[in-house]
C-alpha cells in the first residue's frame, strides 16, 4: 500500500483531501499496518458519506451531535461494542490530527462516550499443548522455517506484524535477543530463549535455498518473498490440525500463551508489559485475570476446605 487513494468521487473534496492526508500520516509517519489503514479508511468514508447527506462539506462543520447520530446507526444495526469502539478510534485519531494541523479548532470527538463492552479474556494454550505443538522434528526447508518462527512466537511473545517485519540483522544469536519494531514504529529489544535461537540458527542455514531475490527478510516464502501474515496464519492452522491439537492455533494465541505462562511463573506485570511492548500497563493487566484463574484452580485442587461437599 504505497499510496493512499480513496474511492470517493461523490464526496466533498475538502473532506476527502484532509482524510487522505491523515491516512498518509498513519501509514508513512506512524508506520500503521496496511490492514489498520484500510479499516480506518472504510470507517472515515462512512462518516464522510453520512456528513455529506447532511450537507456538511467541511470537517469544521461536524460536531458531536452529528457524530452521535452516526454512531447511533451502528447501535441500531446491532453492531458489537468492540466494533463501534474501532470506529471511534479512527474518528478520534482523525480529529486529533486535524486539531494538531490547525485545520479545526475543537475536537468534537472528545465529547463522545465509548460504549461499554465485555472484554473477553484472551485464550491461550496450556504448557503441555505448546510443548506438543513445538515437538515436531523439521525435515524440509519450509518446516525448519515454520519451527523457527513458532519457537520465536512463544519464546518472545511477538505480534504477528512484528514477526513478519523482522530482518536477519534484527536477530542477535550470540546475545540471544531480537530487535523488534512495534506499534507506532517504536523499537524494543526482546530476549529470545535458547531453544528458539537454535531453531532460528537451523533455519538460517537452509534459508539461502529459498532466498531467490536476495532479500533481507528473516522469514521467506516458497517464492522467495517476505513471508506474509496470512501465510503464517495458514501454516499455524495447518500445524495445529496436523498435530491433532484440540484448539485452533493462531499467532495471537501463542503471544497470549507466552504472556500468561511468564506471568504465572514470575507475577512480574511490569516486565511482561515491557516484553509485550504495551504502551499502557492497563493493557497488560488483563493477564492478571488469567493468572487469578490459574491460582484459583490450584487452590480448588489443593485446599482441603475449598471443594464443595456432595
Amino acid at each position: 500500500m504505497n499510496k493512499i487513494e480513496l474511492n470517493s468521487d461523490t464526496l466533498p473534496t475538502e473532506l476527502v483531501d484532509l482524510t487522505t492526508r491523515y491516512l498518509q500520516y498513519l501509514k508513512f509517519e506512524r508506520a500503521y499496518s496496511d490492514h489498520t489503514v484500510s479499516n480506518y479508511s472504510h470507517t472515515l468514508i462512512s462518516l464522510m458519506t453520512f456528513s455529506a447527506e447532511k450537507n456538511l462539506v467541511r470537517w469544521q462543520d461536524i460536531d458531536d451531535t452529528l457524530l452521535k447520530q452516526w454512531i447511533g446507526q451502528f447501535k441500531r444495526e446491532g453492531l458489537k461494542a468492540s466494533s463501534i469502539q474501532l470506529h471511534l478510534s479512527a474518528v478520534r485519531g482523525l480529529f486529533k490530527y486535524l486539531v494538531s494541523k490547525r485545520e479545526i479548532a475543537i475536537n468534537p470527538a472528545d465529547l463522545l462516550v465509548s460504549p461499554k463492552q465485555d472484554r473477553p479474556l484472551p485464550k491461550n494454550l496450556e504448557t503441555d499443548e505448546v510443548h506438543h505443538l513445538l515437538s515436531f522434528i523439521p525435515e524440509s526447508d519450509i518446516e525448519f522455517r515454520d519451527k523457527a518462527y513458532m519457537e520465536l512466537f512463544y519464546s518472545s511473545g511477538l505480534r504477528l506484524a512484528e514477526l513478519t517485519g523482522l530482518d536477519v540483522v534484527d536477530v542477535d544469536v550470540q546475545e540471544c535477543m531480537v530487535k523488534v519494531t512495534g506499534k507506532g514504529n517504536k523499537q524494543r529489544i526482546v530476549p529470545v530463549g535458547s531453544v528458539a535461537i537454535n531453531a532460528i540458527v537451523d533455519w538460517i542455514k537452509v534459508r539461502p535455498s529459498l532466498n531467490k531475490h536476495n532479500i533481507d527478510a528473516l522469514f521467506i516464502s516458497k517464492l522467495g518473498n517476505r513471508l506474509s501474515a496470512r501465510q503464517i496464519q495458514q501454516r499455524l492452522k495447518y500445524w495445529g490440525q496436523k498435530l491433532g491439537m484440540a484448539n485452533t492455533v493462531h499467532p495471537h494465541k501463542l503471544r497470549h500463551s507466552f504472556a500468561t505462562h511468564i506471568l504465572e511463573s514470575s507475577a512480574d506485570l511490569r516486565s511482561v508489559q515491557e516484553l509485550l511492548g504495551h504502551a499502557n500497563l492497563s493493557t497488560t493487566q488483563i493477564y492478571t485475570h488469567l493468572d487469578f484463574q490459574h491460582l484459583a484452580k490450584v487452590y480448588d485442587q489443593a485446599h482441603p476446605r475449598a471443594k464443595k461437599s456432595n
